[in-house]
């Protein structure tokens, strides 16, 4: 036992050799993890009252880890590096490995929660897996009782990096094992006001699976997604959200439900489910009364070779508006743009690629000609945000009713302030750099990569430059910053 505790307290990167020792018997690992208290307490991480405390949680059969980082006593990660060294094995970081979704369906999810454990790769015969407390011999048993096919490879890993890499696979084992309705009061609301219940039968889809099509939705604005994608694979229908620009694998849907699922969301969006050989455009209005949202969604079904799939872009109606002081702008940035906005006549357009925000920053810019003397419509598809005291068009172009129609009678409502959701026709962009020119101020969008492109892009849909340079005011190009 001597040896033991001199080896470790010789620090990460001596105990760090992967495969070094092989973990012994029983006895010796619970022996070894009641020495794991005793060097926390030498390398002064922790003290000796706040010790016998973990203890005491951690009772005869407990986890000493588990009590320590549960508490905030010690930073998981810490943890993990003195146990690393402890027992002689790997320090893996699951932020730079890539996990391989193969190896986290290899042994069922209860029991990867339960052990507090993550398979993330399969080498061979070899299942790597990072645990969090190495000590907790019976859950070593019970992964290898679960990996029949393969041997088990430890690796020892921080427990809140663990957590956090299954709350996907967590999130999915609850939703395809609950057997009572996720959302019982959600209602779709279509473009003519007539409600159906989405828990209703449709002939299409049976109820585990409208539940599951439910709790992926509402899962999805609750993780603060901009865009859902259902991709179809060999083996399965993978779902990923769009969070912060970033798509994130979040649940993997069995094969045989793949259809149903795709012709669920086809029932919601009013899609002609019979069609699978060319792409269609929907819409979903839900309104979800206990979660107190009221969701727009527009789904884009497209035909590939392993099935169809569906993307759906999640527009939550019921967040409010932001202010020009809520997009972070620099501050010299923010006032040159409000001396824009500000302007009686003009045009002011905000470019960028798609979901870069220019919606955002047209209804941030709104909430500063708002005023009760100004009369200010908006031309959208779809309505973002309701704002009070303007008057807002939604697009339906299914009806006739398009941008520049829309633009064509608003002239004649006596406007002050137009704002035109985006540019992206020749007609559109005439009648809108006209309304500039004669006496109204005008914001609006376009599809560039910069600033400067905007006029070339206006020039292309036929617009001559000498209007061009007359009617526009400002060009603001942006970009997302990525929150970490």
């Amino acid at each position: 036992m001597a040896e033991e505790r001199q080896s470790t307290r010789g620090g990460a990167r001596t105990g760090a050799r992967a495969g070094a020792r092989p973990l012994a018997g029983g006895r010796q690992i619970n022996a070894l993890a009641e020495l794991l208290g005793d060097l926390l307490e030498a390398t002064g991480l922790i003290t000796p009252d706040k010790l016998a405390e973990a203890r005491s949680d951690a009772g005869g059969s407990g986890s000493l880890v588990t009590a320590l980082t549960e508490k905030g006593v010690i930073p998981a990660a810490r943890v993990a590096e003195v146990q690393a060294s402890h027992f002689h094995l790997p320090l893996i970081v699951l932020g730079y490995e890539k996990i391989s979704p193969d190896a986290v369906a290899s042994i069922p999810v209860h029991v990867l929660e339960r052990v507090v454990a993550l398979p993330y790769k399969i080498a061979g015969e070899r299942l790597h897996v990072a645990i969090a407390d190495p000590s907790n011999v019976s859950g070593i048993d019970e992964l290898k009782l679960a990996a029949r096919n393969h041997q088990i490879e430890l690796g020892v890993a921080s427990r809140d990096e663990i957590l956090a890499e299954l709350e996907g696979p967590l999130r999915a084992n609850k939703t395809l094992t609950a057997q009572s309705a996720v959302l019982d009061d959600v209602e779709v609301v279509d473009e003519h006001e007539e409600i159906d219940d989405l828990e209703a039968d449709d002939g299409f889809s049976d109820a585990p699976l409208v539940r599951l099509v439910n709790s992926i939705i509402f899962q999805g604005a609750e993780d603060g997604a901009s865009d859902i994608h259902f991709m179809p694979e060999e083996d399965a229908l993978v779902i990923r959200y769009r969070v912060d620009g970033v798509l994130r694998e979040v649940q993997r849907v069995p094969r045989r439900m793949a259809s149903g699922v795709t012709t669920r969301l086809k029932v919601l969006a009013k899609l002609d489910i019979a069609e699978r050989r060319k792409p269609q455009d929907g819409r979903i209005s839900l309104n979800a009364k206990a979660a107190g949202r009221m969701l727009d969604i527009r789904v884009a079904v497209l035909p590939t070779v392993e099935g169809e799939c569906v993307v759906m872009r999640l527009i939550d109606k019921s967040k409010k508006a932001p202010t020009l002081e809520d997009l972070g702008l620099a501050e010299e940035m923010r006032e040159k743009l409000e001396r824009v906005i500000k302007k009686p006549t003009g045009t002011l357009l905000v470019t960028g690629p798609t979901g870069s925000g220019k919606s955002t920053t047209l209804y941030a810019a709104l909430h500063i000609v708002a005023q009760p003397e100004v009369n200010v419509i908006t031309v959208e598809d779809p309505v973002e945000y309701r704002l009070q005291g303007i008057n807002q068009v939604q697009i339906n172009t299914k009806s006739g009713l398009t941008f520049a129609a829309v633009l064509r009678s608003i002239l004649r409502a006596d406007p002050d302030v137009l704002m035109v959701g985006e540019i992206r026709d020749p007609e559109t962009a005439k009648i809108s750099i006209e309304a500039a020119l004669t006496g109204h101020m005008v914001l609006s969008s376009l599809h560039t990569n910069d600033a400067p492109s905007a006029l070339t892009r206006l020039n292309e849909m036929g617009v001559e430059p000498f209007l061009t340079s007359a009617a526009v005011s400002g060009v603001l190009a942006q970009r997302l910053a990525r929150r970490l």
